[in-house]
């Protein structure tokens, strides 16, 4: 079984944000795997569980849960603390997606583990898990302008230009996830980093 989760901010003011990327990508995936039809129906449809909203359905014969935390950024950990522990889950069956300031819009970079750079989510993550061996796919969103604080700039939304750049990005992160539900993490890193080379 794949776990995937998306990180990101519950609440309509959140919507389209910086830090909701994760979210975004979420949708893709699962409207490419043809589990929702249209925005919003993630929530319309998924079930609250986990101190998280889920889909789940198979990718390719694999049992795949989609979790987007409903506990607000900074501590999305228990969501995927209680959800590996149900399912008796590994660290190297996690794919975290997330928001990066340190990488261009549009950019991808799939790692298997990592230091969580300063993101939130992934600080509260690994101190729930004990670990930071699990599989991150990063989604560049530029790093902020002038002096203009990173919380304020990671809740904003996406300017014209940037939004060019997303939302290709966020298509090709869900089929990233994709790869590696079917072929693993080296697949995917192969694949799809070398793609964002250059």
């Amino acid at each position: 079984m794949h776990l995937v989760v998306g990180l990101g901010n519950p609440g309509s003011e959140y919507v389209g944000t910086r830090h909701n990327v994760g979210w975004e990508v979420l949708d893709a995936l699962a409207n490419s795997l043809g589990w929702i039809k249209k925005p919003g129906d993630f929530e319309r449809l998924a079930r609250g569980k986990f101190d998280a909203i889920t889909l789940d359905g198979n990718v390719s014969g694999e049992k795949v849960l989609m979790l987007k935390p409903m506990t607000y950024m900074n501590l999305s950990g228990s969501a995927v603390r209680q959800a590996m522990a149900f399912y008796q889950l590994v660290p190297a069956d996690l794919m975290v997606v997330l928001d990066d300031l340190a990488l261009p819009s549009g950019r991808i970079r799939i790692r298997s583990s990592g230091s969580s750079g300063g993101h939130n989510g992934l600080k509260d993550i690994e101190r729930a898990l004990g670990t930071d061996a699990y599989p991150r796919l990063r989604l560049g969103i530029d790093s902020p302008p002038g002096r203009m604080a990173g919380k304020d700039y990671v809740l904003a939304g996406f300017t014209a230009a940037q939004r060019e750049l997303i939302d290709p990005a966020v298509a090709k992160a869900a089929q990233a996830v994709v790869t590696w539900i079917e072929s693993g993490i080296d697949a995917a890193m192969n694949k799809f980093n070398q793609s964002e080379a250059g």
